[in-house]
């Protein structure tokens, strides 16, 4: 491989490129360094700086508007499906959803954003696929967030080619209930903690998740059991068993608000709060959303999912998803993305930032 890449290549083959560079999360040494060679090459008009393995990269015009474009640089890990393969029009391989092809969409825009519409912040980070304390952004937020802010932000994760907007908020808990041993030949003298958790359950099965529209996007809530543990033994009646319960919940609730319903679902049970991210609002009406949506054409939808969106939305900036590759696949061994997604998102962006 040479040890830059053509940002004035077809998008398609740039993907190719990135693709074939292994980039599991924790090893993205080797593509950052390509990146930042590339964009220091080809694009010596941007500012350009490094944080640990991610890239970051910004024009500064004065304009009156900045938009930022994110992507994470590394992969989940390989499963026989690297190095990347074409067949047709359909390229195959490791990231080619999630999210290589939004990274090339991405580096090309920058190649040619010496004369931006607006000014333009390129922010390509690692370790998005696993822990979030690990995740590039949260480092960049706490010593480079100036880096981070704008008047609009775009995460370049696969969303078919549409933009998708804002995101979900997620919810762990745990409902733990308790019993008391006994022997199974006796257990009326015992008490089953599984057996407690039937009412739970119930509720679960007969819950009816909201389906809000906000901005003229629909949400789909969701609220299921993920795990349940318990048992000590074949004939020993249990007294702990655990309830796993995940909430996914639109973005007009807040992470306080969503605590607060599950505790009223769930009355009467011990509930424990382990996990929880906010959501994002799609803040469609931002005048650089709208000239976006202009450019992309058709309907925005709503994010059902959570993504790094949340991070810009926190910081007071409406944020959406857009980028090349159906998400059901990302994750998958049949990992691919048509290539027409790749330039079609291209063509996009560039009509929507620099046209």
């Amino acid at each position: 491989m040479s040890d830059t890449l053509d940002l004035f290549a077809d998008p398609i083959d740039l993907t190719t490129s990135l693709v074939d560079v292994r980039s599991v999360s924790g090893e993205e040494a080797e593509i950052a360094d390509l990146v930042e060679r590339s964009l220091r090459l080809h694009a010596p008009h941007l500012e350009i700086t490094r944080s640990g393995n991610s890239v970051l990269a910004r024009t500064n015009a004065g304009k009156q508007r900045r938009v930022v474009l994110a992507g994470h640089l590394d992969t989940v890990p390989i499963n026989q499906n690297f190095p990347s393969r074409r067949e047709g029009e359909i390229l195959h391989g490791c990231g080619t959803v999630d999210m290589k092809g939004g990274d090339a969409v991405m580096l090309a825009i920058a190649a040619l954003s010496e004369n931006a519409r607006h000014d333009l912040t390129f922010v390509f980070y690692d370790c998005e696929e696993i822990e979030a304390e690990r995740n590039g952004l949260t480092r960049i937020q706490r010593e480079l967030q100036d880096w981070l802010m704008g008047d609009l932000a775009i995460v370049c994760e696969p969303s078919n080619g549409t933009v998708e907007a804002g995101c979900q908020g997620t919810m762990r808990i745990e409902i733990r209930t308790t019993g008391k041993r006994a022997h199974t030949a006796r257990a009326w003298m015992g008490r089953n903690a599984i057996h407690g958790l039937g009412e739970a359950l119930r509720r679960l099965e007969a819950y009816e998740p909201r389906r809000p529209e906000i901005d003229g996007c629909h949400y789909h809530e969701g609220l299921q059991a993920v795990r349940i543990s318990g048992g000590v033994a074949g004939n020993v009646v249990p007294d702990e068993a655990v309830l796993t319960v995940n909430h996914r919940f639109a973005p007009d609730r807040t992470v306080e608000q969503a605590e607060q319903h599950l505790r009223e679902v769930f009355e009467g049970f011990d509930v424990t709060v382990t996990d929880q991210a906010a959501g994002a609002l799609p803040g469609l009406n931002a005048p650089a959303a709208q000239e976006l949506i202009q450019a992309a054409g058709g309907t925005p939808v709503a994010k059902l999912g959570w993504t790094d969106v949340a991070r810009f939305a926190a910081l007071g900036m409406p944020a959406v998803n857009f980028g090349p590759g159906d998400p059901t696949l990302a994750h998958t061994q049949e990992e691919n993305v048509p290539v027409q997604q790749i330039t079609g998102c291209f063509d996009v962006l560039k009509r929507f930032l620099l046209d």
